[in-house]
């Protein structure tokens, strides 16, 4: 696989980002979907499609603890930013477009991000645990996801891990994006809560829900190619109605992972 060119040089890779974010401004300028922007977070929608917590401080490998407390400051700016959002029929939702850019002068700080194949120290790093959440309650629903980006490796091993492996959505500003659409009649809104341990997260709609939704993996595996070890796995999802005698009416596959391990994996996990 040929190197991009921006690869080479700090520079061209700085002139490179810059493009492309001006391109991402240009397309929300003048693009003709409609945006989400109405925020109501004392009001709530009356019907609760799902709701989602994930611990705020967990060990990840050796990395620095304190980047994970940094973390919290940049979730709460970005909570501020999107809480009680509605996304009404027809809408988007933007994840970095309501989030804005991440900077000093706003408050964000140094946290962890996964880039350039590795963990390191970013401003507003640690914000894509609300996009995570928001894409884990956003496939038990009926929105569909527009955009939306993968880590292409896998930094950690896995330690307390709740939520199937791949199934989260990377972020870095402002076009590599989570964005949703609302196809339905009804509007939804997402309301989060940073409590002292704990993201919370809930997503809500004007209409009940009629259906339950089930996430999954299959087929998850270690392999080895030539010198480097991959994770694999798929992301499944089953539509099913409600009730105890529930009938699967849709089964899907979301996702296909396959990505490089960063940590050692024992030899006998790997095929």
């Amino acid at each position: 696989m040929r190197r991009p060119l921006s690869s080479y040089h700090p520079l061209l890779y700085w002139l490179r980002v810059r493009q492309k974010r001006v391109l991402r401004h240009l397309a929300w300028q003048w693009s003709s979907r409609r945006y989400a922007s109405e925020k109501t977070p004392e009001q709530r929608l009356d019907h609760r499609f799902i709701k989602h917590t994930s611990k705020l401080i967990r060990k990840l490998g050796n990395s620095d603890i304190g980047l994970q407390h940094n973390k919290v400051i940049n979730l709460r700016l970005a909570v501020a930013a999107t809480s009680g959002i509605i996304i009404k029929p027809g809408e988007y939702f933007s994840f970095c477009k309501l989030v804005g850019k991440p900077t000093r002068a706003r408050g964000f700080v140094e946290g962890m991000e996964l880039s350039f194949g590795e963990a390191r120290s970013g401003i507003g790093g640690g914000i894509c645990q609300l996009s995570n959440l928001i894409h884990w309650m956003a496939i038990h629903s009926p929105l569909v996801v527009a955009e939306r980006a993968n880590h292409s490796f896998d930094p950690f091993p896995d330690e307390g891990r709740i939520l199937p492996f791949g199934s989260g959505a990377a972020i870095f500003y402002n076009y590599i994006d989570l964005v949703l659409h609302n196809p339905t009649q009804a509007s939804f809104q997402l309301v989060f809560n940073v409590a002292e341990h704990q993201l919370e997260g809930e997503l809500l709609c004007s209409a009940p829900r009629t259906v339950k939704y089930h996430i999954y993996q299959k087929s998850h595996r270690f392999i080895r190619r030539q010198q480097r070890v991959y994770r694999q796995n798929e992301i499944w999802r089953d539509i099913s109605t409600k009730g105890q005698d529930s009938v699967v009416l849709h089964s899907e596959r979301l996702y296909q992972n396959d990505v490089v391990v960063k940590y050692d994996v024992e030899e006998h996990r790997v095929e």
